[in-house]
Formats: C-alpha cells, sequence, structure tokens
C-alpha cells in the first residue's frame, strides 16, 4: 500500500513541478471578493516592480535574440491561441529551453519511483510529533483530501506537503486521472518542438527540486507548511485566481495575492510572512533565475552564429522582478520588448 501512494505521489511531484495534466476545477476568482482596500494594496506593490505584466517577451543583443514565454504548469484550454501563436517561432530556432527537459522529467520520475526516501523521512521525527495537535490534524485533514493517508503524511518530507498544500484536490484528482495526457503550456511547447525538430534544452538538473529545500532549519520546514495550510482548504478558488490572472498576463499580482492572503488568513505576523516569501522567492526564483542566464546566453551565441534565435519556455513568475530574468537579460545588455 504504502509503495502503491508513493508512485502515485511520484507521478503528482513530476507533472506539478513541470508538467501538470488539465484540471478542470470549479471555484470563484477571490479578486472579485477582496475588499477595495485589499486590492489597492497589492496594485500599490506590484506597480513598480519591472516587468510585472506579460508572458511573451524577445530580448535582443546585437544579432542575439531570445524570445521568453511565461508558462502555466497546469493544462488549460486557454493554453490553444499561445500555442499556435508560438509554432513558428519555435520551429525557426536554434533550440527550446525549458525548466526539465524529458530526459529530466524521466530521471525524477524514476528516482521518485525508486527511492521513498526523497519524499519520505523513514526516521527521525514524524510531523505529528512536530506539529501542534491543531495543527496536525488541519494538515492530516488537507492531505487526506488530496489522497495522501494521515499515516503516509507523518512521514512526508515538509517541502513536499508544503507544495501538495498549495495544489486543489480536485487538480490532483484529475492529474492522477490523467496521468499528464494533457499538458501544462511547457509539456505543449516541448512537443511542438520535438514535431518541428527542434532541440529541447533544459535550463537545470533533473534534481533541482531536492536541492532547493535542503538546507532548510527544522523551524523553516514547519513555517513552509504553517503558511500554506490555511489556502489549502479553499484551493479551487485559489487555483481559479491565479489561473485566471495569469491569463490576463497579471503575472505579480499572483505572487502579492499569496502575500496578501497570508497577512489575513495564516495566523502568522507580517513580519514572519514577508519572511516567508522572501525565502520562497530566493530558493524557488531568484536562485534559479541566476543559473539559468549562462545557459540562455550561450544558446543565444551559439544560435546567432547560424543567424536563428532561441525560445525559453519557464514558470511565469521567474519573468518579472528587479532578480527576474528579464531584468537579468537587460543587465547584460539585451533589449527587452514585450509582444504580448
Amino acid at each position: 500500500m504504502l509503495k502503491l501512494n508513493l508512485a502515485a505521489t511520484a507521478t503528482i511531484v513530476v507533472l506539478t513541478l513541470g508538467q501538470g495534466a488539465a484540471a478542470e476545477c470549479v471555484g470563484k476568482n477571490l479578486f472579485d471578493h477582496l475588499p477595495a482596500a485589499q486590492m489597492d494594496a497589492i496594485e500599490a506593490a506590484i506597480v513598480d516592480v519591472p516587468f510585472h505584466e506579460g508572458l511573451i517577451f524577445e530580448a535582443r543583443r546585437d544579432d542575439q535574440r531570445i524570445t521568453l514565454i511565461g508558462t502555466y504548469h497546469f493544462g488549460d484550454a486557454r493554453h490553444q491561441p499561445m500555442i499556435d501563436r508560438l509554432r513558428p517561432v519555435i520551429a525557426d530556432g536554434n533550440a527550446l529551453y525549458v525548466e526539465a527537459g524529458p530526459e529530466e522529467e524521466a530521471r525524477l520520475t524514476k528516482a521518485l519511483a525508486e527511492d521513498p526516501s526523497l519524499m519520505v523521512d523513514q526516521s527521525g521525527a514524524t510531523l505529528p510529533e512536530r506539529l501542534s495537535g491543531a495543527e496536525w490534524q488541519a494538515l492530516a485533514d488537507a492531505m487526506a483530501d488530496r489522497g495522501t493517508p494521515a499515516v503516509i503524511t507523518a512521514r512526508m518530507r515538509p517541502w513536499y506537503v508544503a507544495m501538495m498544500l498549495g495544489i486543489s484536490p480536485c487538480m490532483i484528482r484529475t492529474m492522477a486521472e490523467q496521468g499528464g495526457k494533457a499538458g501544462g503550456l511547457d509539456h505543449r511547447l516541448v512537443k511542438v518542438a520535438e514535431e518541428a525538430a527542434v532541440p529541447v534544452r533544459a535550463l537545470e538538473p533533473w534534481d533541482t527540486v531536492f536541492t532547493l529545500f535542503a538546507d532548510l532549519t527544522p523551524q523553516e520546514e514547519l513555517d513552509m507548511i504553517r503558511a500554506s495550510l490555511p489556502a489549502a482548504g479553499y484551493a479551487d478558488d485559489y487555483a481559479v485566481t491565479l489561473t485566471d490572472a495569469y491569463f490576463e498576463g497579471d503575472v505579480w499580482k499572483i505572487w502579492e495575492f499569496g502575500r496578501f492572503d497570508a497577512y489575513a488568513n495564516s495566523g502568522l505576523s507580517r513580519e514572519e510572512v514577508d519572511r516567508q516569501m522572501d525565502l520562497a522567492q530566493a530558493r524557488l526564483m531568484n536562485d534559479r533565475n541566476q543559473a539559468w542566464i549562462g545557459p540562455l546566453l550561450d544558446g543565444a551565441a551559439a544560435a546567432a552564429a547560424e543567424d536563428r534565435g532561441i525560445v525559453a519556455a519557464f514558470g511565469a513568475l521567474h519573468l518579472p522582478g528587479d532578480r527576474g530574468v528579464l531584468s537579468l537579460l537587460q543587465r547584460e545588455g539585451f533589449r527587452i520588448e514585450r509582444l504580448d
């Protein structure tokens, strides 16, 4: 039973990290129900963030050019117009760069299925021993809604638990049922590249997810769960809200919505919420963004030698900000133009 459940969760990790299945879940857009003062605060928080809107950009430096696409990792019918628009761009490119290509995805799937310790801490204190009684009960209920019984959740690694709490139960059921057949934008653009015989390059190693949280303190691990728990109960609404914002191109609004929602509902102080958000931004975005610049520069230079460009597609939240990919390329002398 444990092995079967771990195999299923391994599949969900891979799908969630880069190539999610179609999620046809129903919920409400929480932006439509926010008090005006909270909406104003969110708008004020994003107004000065570089490149806070937009999903498709071109970066040019001399004869080097990179088309950059901010993606959404779950399936949605609204992806199709962007796929149609990008098909000729990818076909004309020298390579498509993504967070993880098919080879990396296969290696991650194999590792997760064969080595339970990657997701399960088989020694040491369990989560019910580390959390308060009320916290553990809330966590056990939320994970049960997501198909993971308490006996397994108790030994799960906190980073994985926190990630699962951010996905609605409906999405998880849909992913498990469809098995990745209807992928997110990343997955579908990879298929476009494969059909056009355009090489697919990975921006990072297959095991990156395990290094992102490797050196967290025990307290930071638990705080990841605590920060994720409040929104777990309305994750379908949360998913609709963030998905709608993505398709409207309001990329950084997604991030700041999470911050202000945590201010209101997490039970943590604003200082603690900000600390958690800063930690997540550094680990999940900023550090990875910086690591991607070298491969993108090398790829653009190699493509320019053949009078071609490259295409890069990765999670939309990697585009904006002072330490986002667009700002980092701008500092390298690239001129950035929004195309959508």
